[in-house]
C-alpha cells in the first residue's frame, strides 16, 4: 500500500511539474513575442504607439467590455440548457460565476478553467463532475465548429484583400529570391512536397505513432468532440440553444470591432477586417495564456492587410487584449468572491 501510494504521489507531482513547464513555455513564448514585436520599432513608431494610446476614444472600450460581459451571460444561459435533459436545474447566478471563474483560472493555467467550473457546479449545484465535464466538451466542440465556419467565411470573403497584399508585399520579395515562378505555384509545390513527406513518414512510423500516448489523447479528444456534438439531440430547446450559440460569437465580433472606432485610422474599416481580426486573433488566444503577446501581434499583422500602419495596429491590438483581460480579471475575481460568500452562508445555514 505504501509503495502504491508513493507511486501515485510521484505521478501526481510529475503531472504538476509537466503542467507548470507547459505553462512556463507558453508564457515565455508570449513574452518573447512581446519583445520581438517591440524590439524592431523605431523611435518614431514607439512615439506613434504612445500617441495612439493617448488619443484613443476609450468610450468604445467600455462598450466592448459590456458586450463581452453580455456574451458570457449568454454562455452561462446556454450552459444551463445542457443540464436540463439530465434532470438538473442549476441556478443561473452560480452557472455565471462558474463560467467567469473558469476564464479567470485559464489566465493562470490553460485548460484549468474547464476543471474549475465543473468543480464549482459539482460543489454548489450537486451536478456530478463527469457530467458537467461532458457538457464542457460539447461546448468546446460547438465553439470549434463555429470557429471553423467563421474561418471559411473569412477565407472566401477576404480572399481578394489577402491576394492584393500578397501581390504588393510578398510576391515581389519571392520573385527577387526565386525568380519569376508565381508564389501560388510555389505554395502548391511546397504543400505538395510537405504532404508527400508526411505520407511517407506516416507509413514508416504509423504503428509507433498509433501506440503513443499523444495519439491516444488526440484520438480521445476527437471522439469526445464527436460524442459532444451528438449529445445536442438531447437539448430540450434546440432553437434557443442555436440562438445563444450564434449571438455569443456575434458579440465576440462586435467586442473587437467596436475597438476599431477608438482610432480615426481604423474607424472606416469594413466588417470584413473585423472578421479577419476575430478569427486570426482567436488563434493567438488558443496558443498563449490569454493570448498574451501573440494576440496584439496577430491583430497588428492582420490590420496590415487593410493598410493600417504597424504602430496603430499594435496599439489597437493591445487595447483590445487589455479590455478582454481586464474584464475577465475583474468579473472573474468578483465571481470568485461571491462564491466564497455563498459558501460561508451555506455553511452557517
Amino acid at each position: 500500500m505504501t509503495g502504491t501510494g508513493t507511486l501515485h504521489e510521484a505521478s501526481s507531482i510529475g503531472k504538476k511539474i509537466i503542467t507548470a513547464l507547459k505553462f512556463s513555455f507558453f508564457l515565455g513564448l508570449g513574452l518573447l513575442i512581446i519583445w520581438l514585436s517591440l524590439k524592431n520599432l523605431t523611435d518614431e513608431e514607439r512615439a506613434q504607439i504612445l500617441h495612439s494610446f493617448k488619443t484613443a476614444n476609450y468610450y468604445w472600450v467600455v462598450l466592448a467590455i459590456i458586450l463581452g460581459i453580455f456574451s458570457h451571460v449568454l454562455r452561462a444561459a446556454r450552459w444551463v440548457l445542457f443540464f436540463e435533459p439530465m434532470g438538473f436545474k442549476p441556478k443561473f447566478t452560480t452557472t455565471f460565476y462558474a463560467v467567469m471563474v473558469g476564464y479567470f483560472a485559464n489566465m493562470a493555467f490553460p485548460r484549468l478553467g474547464e476543471v474549475t467550473r465543473c468543480g464549482i457546479m459539482s460543489k454548489y449545484e450537486k451536478v456530478p463532475f463527469q457530467k458537467a465535464l461532458g457538457t464542457v466538451v460539447t461546448e468546446r466542440a460547438i465553439d470549434m465548429l463555429i470557429f471553423l465556419l467563421l474561418f471559411l467565411l473569412m477565407f472566401f470573403t477576404q480572399l481578394g484583400t489577402i491576394q492584393d497584399y500578397l501581390d504588393q508585399n510578398i510576391y515581389p520579395k519571392l520573385v527577387a529570391k526565386f525568380g519569376m515562378l508565381h508564389y501560388s505555384r510555389m505554395i502548391f509545390l511546397s504543400l505538395g512536397g510537405l504532404l508527400f513527406v508526411m505520407i511517407v513518414l506516416w507509413f514508416a512510423v504509423r504503428k509507433k505513432v498509433m501506440a503513443s500516448k499523444t495519439y491516444q489523447k488526440f484520438r480521445n479528444l476527437v471522439i469526445g468532440f464527436w460524442e459532444g456534438l451528438k449529445s445536442l439531440s438531447q437539448v430540450k430547446k434546440p432553437g434557443l440553444f442555436v440562438f445563444y450559440s450564434i449571438v455569443i460569437w456575434v458579440l465576440y465580433f462586435f467586442m473587437l470591432y467596436v475597438i476599431f472606432f477608438c482610432f480615426a485610422e481604423t474607424s472606416g474599416l469594413s466588417p470584413g477586417a473585423g472578421l479577419s481580426s476575430l478569427v486570426l486573433g482567436s488563434v493567438g488566444i488558443m496558443i498563449t495564456p490569454g493570448g498574451i503577446g501573440l494576440y496584439p501581434a496577430i491583430i497588428q499583422e492582420t490590420l496590415l492587410l487593410y493598410g493600417i500602419a504597424k504602430p496603430t495596429g499594435l496599439a489597437l491590438g493591445w487595447i483590445a487584449w487589455t479590455a478582454q483581460t481586464l474584464m475577465i480579471l475583474v468579473i472573474g475575481g468578483i465571481s470568485l468572491l461571491l462564491l466564497s460568500i455563498k459558501r460561508s452562508e451555506d455553511g452557517k445555514a
